[in-house]
């Protein structure tokens, strides 16, 4: 029994959880059912129905389906697929997974079956693909985002498949199946698939010995998932590492994702500690990928020393306030030239370094201040090195 394949959608209005692309006036599907869908890439987190999706469009538009992966593809086998429709009035769905690793020269071949619409090509990733596919495929295609689903999908989802398989789950076990998935309704099912083969009586302790830390959102509460980590970074923030420490202990008990914690540490890293220590910033960028890499049960250890090091650190959100001021001014209609001795090839421009490092001209048309040095940390040599270049007593 595969609960992922039996119960796999096969219509537009059973796919879960993407009403943003797919619901009742969604633009993709007022495409879809016009048949005027161009060449796509779906992007999204795994199980959010990217291939379900392309098969269901290949149904719909009652075309030829050919399922690649662009790991494993051959150029050969494209020609081949292409060649066989050559004159035929119906053309294929071609769908390539993983479409983020082909090659230039495999988008290159594409290229000009793309261009005369020898085939509809619908590619899917987990990553956005838009910077690994060259701007002539780009420019022939839609990019679209496929988004977790939400647990309410997720639920009405599972309580469906209980129905017809005739399942018994006690509500805690549901919510942990639920939660646990992150969003992705493959993995919850596959969760379910295993926990019934040990036995057909499922509890919370079964699926936890199955899958004890959660894959993306850990807490089955939101408000416990935001208060947490709330509290985690105003701990830090508030430079009591004892506490700091204590709430990243609950979000990784709770199942937080190492990925999650690590992004929220790298943003205070530059928000609040900023330039009074901008080391903050480089041990949380090394933080997010050594546990991207590792996982739990180790990831606990990397995360420990970094929320250590950042409760520990001195404190400044200096950048923050004036990039934050910088963009509220130009969204107020603040507009001013730029002055032209700055612009490209400009003649008068001052080159620093013909000046011993530093020379006196306008970089604005007007004088305007965003940034004001909290006077703490590293920020204080930062402000003595402008000194010394302006020559400032």
């Amino acid at each position: 029994m595969n609960l992922a394949q039996k119960y796999r959608p096969l219509k537009l209005d059973e796919i879960i959880g993407q009403n943003h692309l797919i619901g009742k006036e969604a633009t993709l599907r007022i495409l879809i059912e016009r048949d005027a869908l161009l060449h796509s890439f779906l992007y999204g987190p795994p199980g959010t129905g990217k291939t379900t999706l392309a098969r269901v469009i290949a149904k719909k538009l009652k075309r030829p389906f050919y399922e690649l992966n662009a790991t494993t593809i051959k150029i050969d086998e494209l020609r081949k697929i292409f060649k066989t429709y050559q004159n035929a009035l119906e053309k294929p769905l071609i769908f390539i997974d993983e479409v983020h690793r082909l090659s230039k020269n495999q988008q290159e071949v594409l290229l000009p079956f793309m261009e005369n619409n020898s085939a509809l090509i619908i590619g899917a990733s987990t990553e956005n693909p838009y910077y690994s596919l060259t701007s002539a495929m780009r420019s022939r295609s839609h990019l679209f985002e496929l988004k977790s689903i939400d647990d309410n999908s997720l639920n009405r989802y599972l309580e469906k498949i209980m129905e017809k398989e005739s399942i018994e789950i006690d509500s805690e076990s549901k919510a942990f199946l639920i939660s646990s998935s992150g969003g992705d309704a493959r993995a919850m099912l596959n969760l379910l698939e295993s926990a019934i083969a040990l036995g057909r009586d499922v509890t919370i302790e079964r699926l936890k010995s199955i899958r004890p830390y959660a894959m993306q959102q850990g807490s089955s509460e939101a408000d416990s998932h935001y208060d947490l980590t709330s509290a985690m970074i105003k701990s830090i923030r508030g430079s009591d590492v004892d506490a700091g420490v204590y709430y990243l202990a609950r979000l990784i008990n709770g199942g937080e994702p190492p990925e999650f914690i690590a992004r929220r540490l790298a943003i205070l890293a530059s928000e609040d500690v900023g330039n009074a220590n901008p080391n903050a910033l480089n041990l949380s960028a090394s933080t997010l990928t050594i546990v991207k890499q590792i996982g739990y049960p180790e990831a606990r250890i990397p995360l420990a020393q970094l929320v250590v090091y950042l409760a520990s650190s001195p404190k400044s959100n200096s950048s923050y306030v004036a990039i934050n001021d910088a963009l509220k001014s130009i969204q107020d209609g603040d507009i001013h030239p730029i002055p032209s001795h700055i612009k490209t090839h400009a003649k008068d421009y001052l080159y620093p370094h013909s000046f011993g490092g530093w020379v006196k001209q306008n970089y604005l048309s007007k004088p305007m201040r965003f940034y004001k040095s909290s006077n703490i940390g590293f920020e204080k040599n930062l402000d003595e090195w402008l000194r010394r270049i302006k020559n400032v007593h």
